[in-house]
């Protein structure tokens, strides 16, 4: 059985044929499913596909693109919703420099709220950084010397210092479709010295569709084409 850790199942590219997407996954023998959440104002209709389906999980959050508009300055908000059972991670919140679609101080003070309520509720955290490394990994180990929390570098793709240092601190790595790309050797390199128990395959469909899919919507059914790549990496069978 597979897994999809990150998917949308909400997103435009999916929802219009949602029920045809999730049983081309379970055909595929993609058996779990996650649904991100990326505004509270859209929680609900997220929460209505997970609990839908067996199958399919989500978790509660705000984006970074959305922390000036939706964003938490206390983890209540997300600590009350993540008492529903089909709730299983917090996020996905963090840093995002490449777009600044919000303010640096808004994204932090979301994401620190975040940080809080994955300690509260003992869900993993659900980390989304571009172009912000440094800052990322500066805020998560300052925040671990407080008090650890369980949590995941989603759509990991970036320096071998983000790896390393999500590893030292116990966090996982969540791979995807740009493992797959021909221009990814280097993170091919990099995913090669990282250990396996601590890697975690996704799809962040309908986005970053898997080599030999690119180009076309992603969707949860290729997990199986991500999940073959870090096996050839790793020199271990996939089936």
């Amino acid at each position: 059985m597979l897994v999809d850790s990150h998917c949308h199942l909400d997103f435009p590219g999916l929802a219009e044929q949602r029920a045809e997407v999730i049983e081309r996954a379970h055909a595929a023998d993609v058996g779990v499913m996650q649904t991100i959440a990326t505004r509270l104002s859209t929680f609900d209709a997220v929460l209505a596909i997970a609990e839908a389906d067996s199958g399919i999980f989500c978790s509660v959050g705000v984006h970074p693109h959305q922390a000036d508009q939706e964003g938490v300055d206390d983890p209540a908000p997300l600590v009350a919703r993540a008492g529903h059972p089909k709730v299983i991670g917090i996020g996905e919140s963090g840093l995002d420099y490449f777009y600044d679609n919000s303010s640096r101080a808004g994204q932090e003070r979301s994401f620190r709220a975040h940080i809080q309520a994955a300690r509260d509720t003992g869900l993993p955290l659900i980390v989304h950084t571009r172009d912000a490394d440094r800052d990322t990994v500066d805020l998560l180990r300052a925040a671990m010397t407080e008090a650890p929390f369980a949590g995941v570098i989603h759509c990991y793709s970036s320096s071998p210092e983000l790896g390393f240092a999500a590893v030292e601190m116990g966090l996982y790595l969540g791979i995807g479709g740009i493992l797959t790309f021909k221009r990814s050797e280097a993170l091919r390199a990099t995913v090669r010295t990282l250990p396996l128990d601590r890697l975690v395959l996704e799809t962040d469909a309908p986005y970053l569709a898997p080599q030999p899919v690119r180009g076309k919507r992603n969707e949860p059914a290729y997990v199986a084409h991500v999940a073959a790549t870090p096996a050839d990496v790793k020199d271990l069978p996939f089936v």
